[in-house]
């Protein structure tokens, strides 16, 4: 089941904690900021009701009705939920924004902004696949 957003509280672990909880590529993404090869994670393709995770605490970051398939090759979100990611602008231009979890500060990818997607905010929350930990609507009953 996922966690709600703590109101309080930063998960803060060293780096031997977290490799003892998470695989070597979820420490890899979340922890060293890599990203998942295109297309290969377990998300991109999955449309099923549900709450997105972060893997590392599980703070709910997205609702599935906020999926959409952007082509990316990566799992694409046009919001998060209110308060469970933080961004951090990267490069001059501040095209492309660096998205973490609020709680843990684990690496979850990118938001781009004005790609001219047809969703309500024009926002694409590009998210590696291995970031997510996924509860469908339905486990929860």
């Amino acid at each position: 089941m996922a966690a709600e957003v703590p109101t309080t509280g930063f998960v803060q672990k060293e780096d031997e904690e977290w490799r003892a909880v998470l695989s070597p590529e979820q420490f890899r993404v979340l922890r060293l900021r890599g990203t998942d090869k295109r297309g290969k994670g377990e998300f991109v393709k999955k449309f099923d009701e549900g709450t997105y995770s972060c893997a590392g605490c599980g703070t709910a970051l997205y609702k599935s009705t906020t999926k959409f398939d952007s082509g990316c090759g990566w799992p694409a979100f046009f919001d998060a939920i209110p308060g469970a990611i933080k961004q951090t602008p990267e490069g001059v231009n501040g095209r492309r924004m660096e998205i973490t979890c609020a709680v843990c500060d684990g690496h979850l990818g990118h938001v781009f902004k004005g790609e001219g997607y047809d969703t309500p905010t024009n926002v694409r929350h590009c998210v590696n696949s291995v970031s997510l930990k996924f509860a469908s609507a339905d486990s929860s009953q």
